[in-house]
């Protein structure tokens, strides 16, 4: 889950865009606009549209670490993960 702002919350596998707010539109609460797959409107955020890219990278990064770890796991332990 990436955290937009204001109690705002998205998961990282679900956005597909982020566009920044210029303008006089831009200004305290209003930095992002967030598009979020399944949802029709973008998500007002009120975080940069790097900041929110920079935790992105970092929730992938932690999800990569869980699935090589679980793989390890079923080498090693096969019977576990059996179905």
């Amino acid at each position: 889950m990436i955290f937009l702002g204001f109690g705002k919350y998205a998961r990282a596998d679900k956005i597909y865009a982020l566009e920044p707010i210029v303008g006089e539109e831009r200004g305290p609460g209003s930095r992002t606009l967030v598009w979020v797959d399944g949802i029709e409107e973008p998500i007002v955020a009120s975080r940069t549209e790097q900041t929110i890219l920079d935790d992105m990278t970092d929730a992938n990064a932690v999800v990569a670490d869980v699935r090589r770890r679980r793989s390890r796991a079923a080498m090693q332990h096969p019977q576990l993960f059996e179905e």
